[in-house]
Order: C-alpha cells, then structure tokens, then sequence
C-alpha cells in the first residue's frame, strides 16, 4: 500500500523519505514570487519574508494533475493507495484529491480527510504508516484513523489576527472588531466538521495559553495521562508557555515539537501557539 499525503500534515521532507510517504507540496504566492511548502522555503525564513511583505501570501492545493500524475506512477508498482490529507473545513486538498482518483482507474484509491491538520494529520499518516508496515489491511487502517480522529482534539491561539481574517478563516467583521479590541481568541480545530471556531477570548497571549488546559478539562479530569504535540509557528518561548500550562493540569507524554510549516503559517503569521492532544486511553493501540 503507498501511503499519500500533502505538507499541511508538517511531516518533514526527511521523515516522509525514511517512511516511505508520498508527500505533495502546497503552494504559497507572496510578493509575486512561489513557493513549495517544505520544499523552496523553510518556516523561518518564511516568516520572515512575511514580516517585510507588501502584501498578504495566497495559498493552493496540489493541482488536480499533480494529484493524478503521483497516482498513476505510484500504481504501476501497487494499486491500493490511501491518501491522506488536511480537512476538508479548511482546504480544498481533499477534494481534489477525491477529483483526481476519479481519473486513476488503475488504482484503488481511498482518499481520508483527516478533519485537522499539521501535527493533527500527521498523527493519522503516521499511524496508517506503522499499521502498514505491521501488514494490516485497509479496513483496519481506516478503523484505527477514524479511531484518532474522535478522541484528538487541537487548539491554538495565535499573536495576531491579520493573516486569518486577510485569509477569510474567521469573519472578516468579528475577527476585525477582536484585534481594534486587541483580543486574542483561542481555537479549536473541530473534529467534527474540521472549522475553526473561537472558544474563548482573552486580553493577552498568555491568558489565551493559559485557557487551553481549562478547556480540556472539559473533556478529561485533572491528572489525566494525556498524549500531545506542541505546533508553534517559529515562537518557541509560546510552545514553552503553553506546556508549563499543560503540566500544572495534566501527566504529559511529549511528542517532539512541530515547526507549523509554511501553507499553514501563510494564514496564522509568526507566532501561531497551540497542541494536539488526546487522552492516552482514548487512543487505539498501534504496533
């Protein structure tokens, strides 16, 4: 089985190669010049050409022939694909991949839309990847996926609004009016429907990273063994903050950091703070 996905799961180029996952690019335009997300331009040197920029970046999907064209190549040595890719509530990545299977009638193709994204999807390609190189099938694979889906839970707050509201994620009004009122929301990245909601405001930076770990207190007691992966957009003193906040709550099993890469960091700007997170029995057992 040849495991697909896009450079909005933040898996890295090195990684993707060591696994064995095929990983197309997405595209940022900025300035009148492209990129490749994980490809031309690293994260940190992308944040910078967005704080010297005269204008906002403009982000896209995978063409549908791309899609097509790694489809056809990967099913010359296996027919079964599963290709996995961010939500379908924040980009159009999925449906075109759903697009282009229609056209490769030589494979067999199953297109998942993981309802999240950065270090969220890579948490599913990671375990369909451990799944397959244990020999499972693709019914146990898709089981075991849908499984982390329902118990992971992702939320973030962010130092400035500008790049969501000038990328219409949030209402262009209610996100104006929180930044003249100089609030920073938090937001959950719904496992539901894959959206951005707000879920709560506050003053400053700190009190929205502060707020994460009551709101998961909605879900799981205090002292609850909690799986999670810090995601900050080349702000590592937010990613110290929020795990301070975590463990003063919870027992934490770290995964390593994820640099939020540059598609994703087009719409939230330097300074993106947030986790991915799933009580520890909640979530499947994996080889």
């Amino acid at each position: 089985m040849h495991i697909v996905t896009d450079s909005g799961s933040d898996i890295t180029i090195e990684d993707a190669k060591k696994f064995n996952i095929h990983m197309l690019p997405l595209k940022i335009d900025l300035d009148g010049k492209s990129y490749r997300a994980g490809v031309d331009i690293n994260p940190d040197e992308f944040f910078d050409l967005m704080d010297n920029a005269k204008g906002m970046p403009v982000t896209s999907t995978p063409s549908v022939g791309e899609f097509q064209e790694l489809y056809r190549e990967l099913a010359k040595t296996d027919p079964e694909i599963l290709s996995i890719h961010l939500s379908s509530g924040l980009s159009a990545t999925s449906s075109t991949a759903v697009q282009a299977a229609k056209l490769v009638p030589e494979a067999n193709i199953t297109v998942l839309d993981t309802l999240t994204l950065s270090a969220g999807t890579g948490w599913q390609v990671m375990a369909a990847v451990k799944m397959r190189e244990a020999g499972a099938k693709l019914p146990e694979i898709l089981e075991k996926l849908h499984q982390i889906q329902a118990v992971t839970k992702t939320y973030f707050s962010l130092l400035t609004l500008k790049y969501l509201i000038a990328g219409g994620r949030i209402g262009h009004l209610k996100g104006l009016l929180a930044s003249l009122l100089g609030i920073l929301p938090v937001i959950w990245v719904s496992n539901v429907d894959g959206k951005y909601y707000d879920v709560a405001k506050k003053r400053t930076f700190y009190k929205a990273i502060e707020e994460i770990p009551n709101l998961l207190l909605k879900d799981h007691p205090a002292g609850s063994l909690l799986q999670a992966q810090i995601c900050h957009a080349s702000y590592p003193e937010g990613a110290r903050l929020l795990k301070e906040a975590l463990e003063k709550v919870y027992k934490m099993d770290w995964l390593p950091d994820v640099h939020l890469g540059t598609a994703l960091g087009a719409h939230t700007g330097r300074g993106l703070t947030g986790v991915i997170v799933a009580r520890k029995d909640q979530l499947p057992t994996l080889p």
